[in-house]
């Protein structure tokens, strides 16, 4: 069955044609998840038929829909579903990063396949072969065949379907709304969608593969070790996240902070002096309680989207949906990665916190229930506002003051020596050049 008509030469040129040939994180390349072809030129005219019936039956509420999914590209409500998701869920950041990041890739590599199959057949947008079609949103540039809002909803509802098992109908529902929005909209045919959506779907089983072998689920069956100069608390905080599968890093032991200080020599002492003698004021306070609870624990995740989320729409991402499923991406990953690495460092060490040693330590903020070196503020917040500077380089330099204001604002608290915010700066800068580096080779311009 022969496709319809192909594009022509004076259709408005759109961002990133080449986006089908990037790099990708679970697929083999775009081309080997092509879609199959579009329909032939009478079954688009019967589905012109219908996308015009269905715009001429627009209300309120089918607008409300197509507005609330038009917003920035694709990837921005998921990406705001799936954060909301584990707030709710009270999950810690290591998890909710882990996630959102394997969302996020799906998203991307299915964005990249939808790529290759959008300039392989150029399939039209429905209003270019009938000009009394009006659409609800501004047409997108690029080929109607896969809808690439279909293509994100497949593979975001899946993978979230697969996160949080008991709200998958939830996510499938949405997914389903999303798709349907852009043919109501006028600017996709139903074929679009469901080219679009199965699509998705394809690279999400790959992504739920990875997501079952990455180690999260391990149980920890150590103990807590004894003796002077150790960490001497109780049920600590996700002992084994340093032995999960990351992204980017060969392992998490890959850079590895050298040993910290020891507890009783004079460098030490003089690291706890700091504290000590730290003049708080209530800006430092506010400082220290804002990265704590509005950042920190289970709040970092949400953060950084919202960060991302702003950025995406003040860069125009959603001119081009695959370099904005990248942008999405790349700083959880990095989140995720800065976790794995920092929390083998961790529980290599079991090193203590400043009040264990010191019971003149007074805390602004509850001292977080896992060892003290590396600083985890430190290894988050710096690699993550190092990618947030690559890929928004306008606001590099507020990114750079940002994650260091996280990492210092641990000292104002009280829970951290000098020695742990350095040793988490150091790593996170390794772990965000490596993936900056990982970046630069996927192709895109």
């Amino acid at each position: 069955m022969a496709p319809g008509p192909a594009l022509t030469a004076d259709q408005p040129a759109a961002p990133d044609r080449d986006a089908g040939t990037w790099k990708t994180w679970l697929i083999s390349s775009g081309k080997d998840f092509r879609a199959p072809p579009p329909p032939d030129r009478g079954a688009t005219e019967k589905e012109a038929v219908e996308v015009s019936k269905l715009a001429a039956a627009r209300d309120k509420a089918a607008l409300d829909k197509i507005a609330y999914w038009d917003t920035g590209a694709p990837s921005y409500r998921w990406s705001e579903l799936a954060t909301a998701e584990y707030l709710k869920n009270g999950q810690p950041w290591q998890l909710a990063s882990r996630g959102v990041a394997l969302m996020h890739i799906a998203i991307y590599d299915s964005m990249v396949a939808a790529w290759d199959s959008k300039y392989a057949y150029n399939r039209p947008r429905p209003n270019a072969g009938k000009t009394d079609l009006k659409t609800a949103i501004a047409t997108p540039p690029s080929p109607s065949y896969p809808a690439e809002h279909a293509v994100a909803a497949g593979a975001a509802s899946e993978v979230l379907a697969y996160l949080f098992p008991e709200r998958a109908q939830f996510f499938r529902d949405q997914a389903a709304e999303a798709a349907r929005s852009r043919v109501v909209a006028g600017v996709n045919y139903p074929s679009d969608v469901e080219a679009g959506l199965a699509l998705g779907k394809k690279v999400a089983g790959l992504a739920i593969e990875r997501g079952k072998a990455d180690g999260t689920d391990a149980k920890w069956t150590g103990t807590v070790p004894e003796g002077p100069g150790k960490w001497n608390g109780t049920n600590p905080i996700l002992p084994v996240a340093g032995t999960w599968k990351p992204w980017v890093l060969a392992s998490g032991s890959e850079f590895r902070s050298a040993p910290p200080l020891a507890y009783d020599s004079p460098e030490k002492k003089a690291e706890l002096d700091e504290i000590k003698n730290f003049k708080r004021t209530p800006i430092t306070n506010n400082a220290a309680s804002f990265w704590e609870h509005a950042v920190g624990g289970l709040r970092a995740h949400q953060y950084w989207n919202e960060q991302l989320s702003k950025k995406s729409l003040e860069y125009r991402l959603d001119a081009s949906p695959p370099r904005a499923a990248r942008a999405f991406a790349l700083p959880f990953i990095t989140a995720y990665d800065a976790g794995i690495a920092c929390w083998d460092a961790k529980y290599a060490y079991w090193a203590p916190r400043p009040f264990m040693l010191d019971p003149d330590v007074k805390p602004v903020v509850t001292t977080p229930n896992h060892p003290s070196y590396p600083a985890a503020h430190a290894c988050l917040s710096i690699s993550a506002a190092k990618v947030m500077g690559y890929l928004f380089p306008r606001d590099a330099e507020m990114y750079a003051a940002l994650g260091e204001q996280a990492a210092e604002s641990r000292i104002w608290a009280g829970i951290h020596y000098r020695s742990d915010i350095d040793s988490g700066r150091k790593l996170a800068l390794a772990v965000a050049d490596k993936v900056i580096a990982r970046a630069k080779q996927d192709g895109v311009q």
